[in-house]
């Protein structure tokens, strides 16, 4: 008498089913470098491409200039390819390109996007990162959202091969550091000049993405704004830290057509926003499909002693957590955009973390859409903000300055090998179906 094991072998082969009578497709473990979007989740590395200015307007920090990528463009991008990676945050610097109303200089962008097209190198194209052209001078200027609109549509139309964009990067943070915290651009520290800057930002941020839209239905825009948060530990929590808690939220409240915290509304008023324009910023959100991207440096996250004094804690909350606040208020798909450490000894740990958080976030049914290790090269002057101009390398690149690899860039070659082919959603290839024998794919 057979066993059933043998039966069950006679009747339907040894269990190996791949290319059986049975169609044998096996579950994909995810393993892999990345093979690129449609279906892949988004591993990305980013250029660091800041350029406000400070000094009184006086002197540019352009980290495109000072870590020397005009110089190494090629170089820069054959390393993102090295690193099997398809995915590239980037930004092309809009104070050298727009340098009036109708005149363009597109020199050095024809010749990284040409780049970027020829290795196949997916980019999410940046197009104002913490700075404006000179004749535009700073984010107080109403006359911004028209400019960056006119300059958006003369970028779509020149990349018409370019789908996914971040119109303006961290819109909070820009506004605050150039109005609140005195540190860029317009250097001023009033809450007037602050909301003012907020909505001249986010205007430019809908009017620029409007323009995409024209020419490019399809687009896709993530918007990179950093998740921040204050633990104030005392008893009684004052109004001041928690309406920075709240504020964290404005400037998304004002891009998605969100209404905020009535006390958010009323500081909106009380500082220079009419009615009427609250009501254009209510009245939609913008167009494209829109992927809600958050930057989680363990800085961003601090604690306030009883006593007033301000701690870094590093990972309290974390991403997760942080991010996920976010997420149950807009229901937007999340791209982890921007995370790094300043010491590199501590960065391949801190990748693993990030990956952690975003595991975590993907196993509830959160729609966790890319990753992001920021930057590629090794960063100046941000451990004090960019507010003076030093020099200090901040080892927080995948490579060095001198293009060498930091420990982080095999940790994320580690990690990539193992999760690469990752679907954008859990259990993805299952909406990929090819018709055999012919060629004929149809990706949904």
């Amino acid at each position: 008498m057979k066993s059933f094991l043998t039966e069950i072998h006679d009747h339907f082969g040894d269990g190996n089913y791949e290319g059986d009578e049975f169609g044998g497709a096996r579950g994909h473990n995810g393993n892999g470098l990345p093979t690129g979007l449609p279906n892949n989740f988004m591993f990305a590395t980013g250029i660091e491409c800041s350029y406000p200015t400070i000094d009184g307007g006086k002197t540019r920090r352009d980290m495109l200039a000072e870590c020397d990528h005009y110089n190494r463009y090629q170089e820069d991008l054959a390393l993102v390819k090295s690193m099997g990676l398809k995915v590239l945050r980037y930004g092309l610097p809009y104070y050298k390109i727009q340098l009036s109303p109708d005149k363009y200089d597109w020199e050095f962008a024809d010749l990284a996007m040409a780049e970027m097209q020829r290795l196949e190198i997916t980019p999410i194209l940046d197009l104002m990162h913490f700075g404006v052209p000179d004749f535009i001078g700073n984010f107080q200027n109403p006359e911004l959202p028209v400019h960056f609109a006119a300059y958006c549509e003369e970028v779509v139309k020149r990349y018409p091969w370019v789908r996914f964009y971040t119109p303006v990067n961290e819109i909070y943070v820009t506004a605050k550091m150039s109005a609140k915290d005195g540190i860029w651009n317009e250097q001023l520290k009033s809450d007037k000049a602050f909301v003012t800057a907020l909505k001249h930002i986010v205007a430019a941020s809908i009017m620029g993405t409007q323009r995409i839209a024209k020419h490019r239905p399809d687009c896709i825009i993530v918007q990179s704004e950093s998740a921040e948060f204050t633990h104030e530990l005392r008893a009684e929590h004052t109004y001041e830290v928690q309406m920075q808690n709240k504020m964290r939220f404005a400037a998304l409240d004002l891009l998605y057509g969100h209404h905020p915290e009535g006390d958010v509304l009323n500081y909106l008023y009380d500082n220079g926003m009419s009615r009427r324009e609250y009501d254009w910023f209510m009245a939609g959100e913008p167009p494209g499909y829109q992927i809600m991207g958050n930057d989680y440096y363990g800085r961003n996250e601090k604690i306030m002693l009883p006593n007033g004094e301000i701690v870094t804690s590093m990972d309290v909350l974390g991403w997760y957590n942080i991010t996920h606040d976010y997420y149950q208020r807009y229901k937007k798909p999340v791209m982890h955009t921007e995370t790094n450490v300043l010491e590199a000894k501590d960065a391949p740990t801190w990748l693993w973390k990030q990956w952690v958080n975003i595991l975590r976030m993907r196993k509830e049914g959160v729609p966790v859409l890319g990753f992001t290790w920021y930057s590629l090269i090794d960063q100046l002057d941000w451990d004090k903000g960019l507010e003076r101009k030093v020099g200090t390398v901040n080892p927080c690149g995948l490579f060095d300055l001198d293009r060498k690899p930091r420990p982080v860039s095999e940790a994320y070659r580690m990690l990539l090998q193992e999760y690469g082919q990752i679907t954008i959603v859990p259990h993805g290839e299952l909406f990929e179906v090819t018709k055999a024998p012919a060629t004929l794919k149809v990706e949904v």
